[in-house]
């Protein structure tokens, strides 16, 4: 099979306005980027408010192995493969980020004959929102620490400040660092943290407008002060600064896949620190826009699912029709406990199967229909698909077999005609918790309920924090927790389907402006570092000028 390179080369695209215009979208509302991709005016949602929403499909998976399993590649290629049956379908995705880009895991712009493009464009450069999340995060850092060396009016405490610098890549040696805001206020430790972590890319994602983001903005918990009380964006007085940094971010981009098809590609949230998903601005004007939308959520049904339903839905007030559970082979093997997942091991398929159950039946508890997709790979044996079919039937789930990235959309039709099937069926979709509930009840729920853990530890700053949160009037807020995406658990070594674990509960920090607390739990790190031959060594332009190396 060619590589992804080379099949994206031979490909002509569409100019964006015809990709546009497939939706219903005028030439008004397009705010073209070159000839291949644009941003969406956002203020044709509210246009489009008394429209009908098409159908939502989130495409989750599996626990994953170190190298993911292909959820963007399936929501990329099933939607070509709606187009195909003559559905009127869109896809939204979570813009790359130059963490994982640059580092282990490469682009997250789909593969084969299933990509979005351009995708080196769209993965390094594109229209400028993650540089603009990054610039106005580091200017509050900046605000922040200047007010200190002029005075602290506010009274900021530098011991309890709670907005740490981002960076866009992967450098473990910013996870400490030393600043100083001059002689007269001495020295701290300061931490960086990955952009994808920024409550300003949370805050864009699920804003309904640049209004609601400017307020949300304004609402940041920054700090606390010397006597223990808030220190918010808003008495900084830079909220209408940190907006006016956003306000193109907040328009939606618009790509394309291979086979023509529109997809959204918005926000950039990782699934195991953040909340995992693409902009609900993209994805309302996707439901106004189309028949069917297919959006995926960061890592597995744990982690991004979760969040997506309980903390996306519930902002967005979406009702999802349907989901589809991604399943490979090797993903099996991993979490079966294979010595080899890359080699064919039919003992490791079926004790992974006990991963796979668990994510089953999280997706179960939220009332909505499912299927599983098991996403072929080039070096998949026919003999295990069939066995992995056969089990996950007995798991009492339909299971498809998607080649969607070798043979583009004609890969995924049964999958695709499934997909219709379930979301024709009626559901009782429905949160996993009250928000109205203690933390500590909503934490213990999502831990045992959907990690399957015995319970949860706080450590001693952990219950301060909640003291705090409670202090603030801010213990109703849902629930995102950040956590290891290697296992159910919080510790990365406990693959498959763990049991007789506890989760550990390190800290909880207010996200006022998202609308959310995040709990950190074990060793999780918000700020990653790259492996020993980080992706970049193979990233290269060619005389021509083009990216090559994805």
């Amino acid at each position: 099979m060619p590589s992804d390179f080379e099949i994206s080369r031979n490909i002509k695209l569409k100019p964006i306005s015809e990709i546009a215009g497939s939706i219903g979208i005028t030439q008004g509302h397009i705010i073209p980027y070159g000839h291949y991709f644009a941003k969406i005016d956002s203020a044709l949602l509210t246009q489009l408010e008394g429209r009908k929403d098409g159908k939502l499909v989130l495409i989750t998976s599996m626990s994953p192995t170190p190298s993911g399993e292909g959820k963007t590649t399936l929501a990329i290629g099933l939607s070509q493969s709606l187009k195909l049956l003559g559905k009127k379908v869109a896809a939204c995705l979570r813009q790359p980020s130059l963490g994982p880009y640059f580092g282990a895991k490469g682009g997250a712009t789909g593969s084969g004959y299933s990509q979005v493009l351009p995708a080196e464009d769209i993965a390094i450069q594109f229209t400028g929102d993650d540089y603009a999340i990054v610039t106005a995060h580091n200017l509050i850092s900046s605000i922040i620490d200047n007010h200190i060396y002029h005075g602290n009016k506010l009274n900021i405490d530098p011991e309890r400040i709670l907005w740490n610098r981002v960076s866009t890549v992967n450098d473990r040696s910013l996870r400490k660092v030393r600043i100083s805001e001059g002689k007269a206020t001495g020295e701290r430790v300061e931490e960086f943290h990955i952009s994808a972590a920024s409550e300003l890319m949370s805050i864009l994602c699920l804003s309904n407008g640049l209004k609601d983001l400017k307020n949300r903005v304004g609402k940041i918990l920054l700090s606390y002060d010397k006597d223990g009380g808030p220190v918010t964006l808003k008495d900084l007085n830079i909220n209408g600064a940190v907006a006016a940094l956003l306000k193109n971010a907040i328009h939606p981009n618009l790509v394309q896949s291979l086979e023509g098809v529109p997809v959204f590609v918005h926000g950039g949230p990782f699934g195991n620190i953040s909340i995992g998903c693409n902009s609900l601005i993209a994805t309302r004007l996707a439901l106004k826009l189309s028949d069917f939308v297919l959006t995926e959520a960061g890592f597995a049904t744990e982690l991004g699912a979760e969040k997506f339903f309980d903390i996306v839905s519930r902002a967005g007030g979406l009702k999802p029709s349907g989901a589809v559970v991604v399943v490979t082979l090797k993903a099996l093997r991993f979490h079966g406990g294979a010595k080899d997942y890359l080699r064919s091991d039919t003992e490791a398929i079926k004790k992974g199967m006990e991963n796979l159950e668990k994510h089953l039946e999280n997706i179960r508890k939220y009332g909505i229909p499912l299927i599983c997709a098991i996403n072929r790979y080039n070096d998949d044996t026919l003999e295990e698909l069939n066995l992995a079919q056969k089990l996950i039937k007995e798991l009492g789930a339909e299971a498809y077999i998607a080649d969607v990235s070798g043979a583009g959309g004609k890969g995924g039709i049964e999958a695709a005609e499934a997909i219709i099937k379930i979301t024709e069926k009626s559901n009782d979709f429905k949160y996993l918790y009250d928000t109205e509930l203690a933390i500590p009840e909503k934490i213990e729920k999502i831990a045992k309920e959907i990690y399957g853990a015995d319970g949860v530890d706080y450590t001693d700053t952990a219950k301060a924090d909640i003291n705090d949160i409670i202090r603030l009037g801010c213990s109703d807020l849902p629930i995102c927790i950040a956590k290891t995406p290697k296992s159910l658990s919080d510790d990365p070594a406990l693959t498959g389907r763990p049991k007789g674990f506890r989760i550990t509960v390190q800290r909880i920090r207010p996200a006022t402006g998202a609308g959310y607390l995040v709990a950190i739990c074990g060793s999780i790190l918000l700020m990653p570092g790259l492996p020993e031959h980080p992706l970049a060594e193979h990233i290269d332009i060619d005389d021509n000028g083009r990216i090559i190396g994805i």
